[in-house]
């Protein structure tokens, strides 16, 4: 019987607002990874990068660590949250410094898959030994 496994990936520290980022993360949420990708290439937006990146690093994880099939991957959790925020300066005018904050975001993409059908080693055939 096929099992049904969850593969998770992270993407920590993006340079880009958590809201932009959950905008675009919003439209491909509970989609198929094919899809997803096909919708993002699509997708006029700098965080759409960031978010395929992620699907992509999920995608791979599922395929080439746990051994899922490829073409059943769904993506089951997108969510994206606020990461580390750096307190930085802008100068003003008259010798003044307004306050500003780089804000950055953590991706989770978690993909669910079936385990592709192990292939059983191809049967051997009976060796003779030859006499010299």
């Amino acid at each position: 019987m096929t099992k049904s496994l969850t593969v998770r990936s992270y993407a920590k520290g993006v340079d880009q607002a958590p809201r932009k980022v959950a905008l675009v993360a919003s439209l491909v949420r509970g989609r198929t990874v094919a899809d997803a990708l096909v919708i993002l290439a699509h997708t006029p937006k700098r965080s759409a990068q960031c978010v395929v990146k992620a699907i992509e690093s999920a995608k791979a994880n599922a395929i080439n660590n746990h051994g899922l099939d490829g073409k059943t991957l769904e993506i089951s959790t997108l969510s994206v949250t606020a990461g580390e925020r750096l307190k930085r300066f802008k100068p003003a005018s008259k010798g003044r410094a307004l306050p500003f904050e780089k804000k950055s975001a953590n991706i989770l993409v978690e993909v669910t898959g079936v385990e592709k059908p192990k292939k059983k080693p191809a049967a051997k055939p009976a060796e003779t030994k030859e006499s010299k």
